[in-house]
């Protein structure tokens, strides 16, 4: 390269002599690097995951449900809960302080249904407990060492929901892994929320399968009643009212313990907010328990995170500074070409075809999402997990 082809015009760079153009054109190729790096070397492990042979000794299972003020969902959802095609399984459903009419609907499908044991929490005016008590009221009262969680408002896929999950038990592995999806409804909300939910279940899927689980869902969410009591379920972080799913699954998790299931007859299915408000204030609970992650993890989606910030903003300013336009411009569309063939790979998976045409405005929507939620949690105090 000529030593002086950088020194033409004002507008273009010298890199004998670095400068700000200089600077900046260097922190956007590192950017870019570590977003081809995180595209390439960690989701397209999802995107082109095969499922290798699976166990055909189905355990004896338990599915926990916790239920607080559900009986509409538990009327709606809990017979599909209850009629798997699995050979002997049960179906344990914490009915936590409800006042609506949950321990008569209860009541009514235990008549019916031997197979489904209802514990129920009470009311300690003495003592108020979160959803994590609930949980392992349901964990103790569970009896087999296979557990598999779901929550109130979800429905599995399928029949084969609890087989599918079930079939990754082989020598060594403690932990699955599922998807829980949302309902698709119209409009910009119901995609922008589903399209959040398939960003995360790609990262936290790839990264079990490059043996770096770091969390879980609760919506669909399988593990050893030994492995819970071994980690001491969850005495560490008891006191932080979410983190009942991915705070302990980033303290169980070893490289080997974990595994994936990603059959679309195998996922679960939640009914979605339907309003701005009602979907921040969900958020805002669910990133509470991020702080809390290993320093590993939150090394790695920080990093991610960073990557995704300096991409766009530097892309911006050196297009707006005339900085290598043709450059810029070139590695932009093939990060953007990259991180379609990426999604596209894994909605078809995950099943959220729709989202692919709007996915590079929903990225950015959620960059500028984020930060208000974090700044929003500066000044907002929860300390029960279902408000009345």
């Amino acid at each position: 390269m000529a030593s002086g082809y950088f020194c033409c015009k004002p507008n273009e760079m010298n890199f004998q002599h670095p400068g700000t153009e200089e600077i900046l054109f260097g922190i956007f190729a590192f950017a870019v690097l570590l977003q081809l790096w995180y595209y390439l070397g960690v989701f397209s492990r999802l995107a082109f995951y095969r499922k290798k042979s699976s166990s055909q000794a189905f355990p004896p299972a338990s599915i926990i449900i916790c239920a607080k003020n559900e009986d509409d969902n538990l009327a709606e959802y809990l017979p599909l809960v209850l009629t798997q095609d699995y050979p002997d399984y049960e179906v344990v459903v914490v009915n936590d302080c409800s006042w609506d009419n949950t321990a008569d609907v209860l009541k009514e499908f235990a008549g019916k249904h031997p197979h489904l044991k209802v514990v129920t929490v009470k009311e300690d005016e003495n003592y108020a407990h979160g959803k994590k008590f609930a949980v392992m009221v349901g964990i103790k009262g569970a009896k087999n060492e296979y557990l598999l969680f779901t929550d109130a408002d979800c429905r599995p896929n399928s029949k084969d929901w609890l087989k599918h999950m079930m079939s990754n038990y082989t020598e060594g592995t403690e932990i699955v892994l599922g998807y829980g999806a949302y309902e698709k409804r119209p409009g910009l909300l119901n995609r922008l929320i589903r399209f959040d939910t398939f960003c995360i279940a790609v990262q936290y899927l790839s990264w079990c399968l490059a043996r770096r689980t770091y969390m879980g869902v609760g919506r669909n969410l399988s593990y050893k009643k030994s492995l819970f009591f071994n980690m001491r379920g969850f005495a560490s972080h008891y006191h932080i009212e979410s983190g009942d799913d991915d705070l302990f699954v980033n303290e169980a998790a070893t490289k080997r313990n974990s595994k994936i299931e990603i059959c679309v007859d195998s996922f679960t299915v939640s009914k979605v907010k339907t309003s701005v408000s009602g979907w921040f204030r969900q958020k805002r609970r669910h990133v509470t328990t991020g702080p809390l992650y290993n320093f590993r993890t939150k090394f790695r989606l920080g990093m991610l995170g960073i990557s995704q910030y300096l991409f766009f903003g530097l892309f911006v300013t050196l297009l707006v500074m005339q900085v290598q336009p043709v450059i810029v411009l070139s590695v932009f569309g093939f990060r953007l070409l990259l991180q379609m063939i990426i999604f596209k790979k894994s909605m078809d998976k995950l099943g959220e075809k729709d989202l692919l045409l709007l996915a590079p405005l929903f990225e950015l929507l959620l960059l500028f999402f984020y930060p208000a939620l974090m700044i929003s949690n500066l000044f907002w105090k929860r300390n029960k997990w279902k408000m009345r």
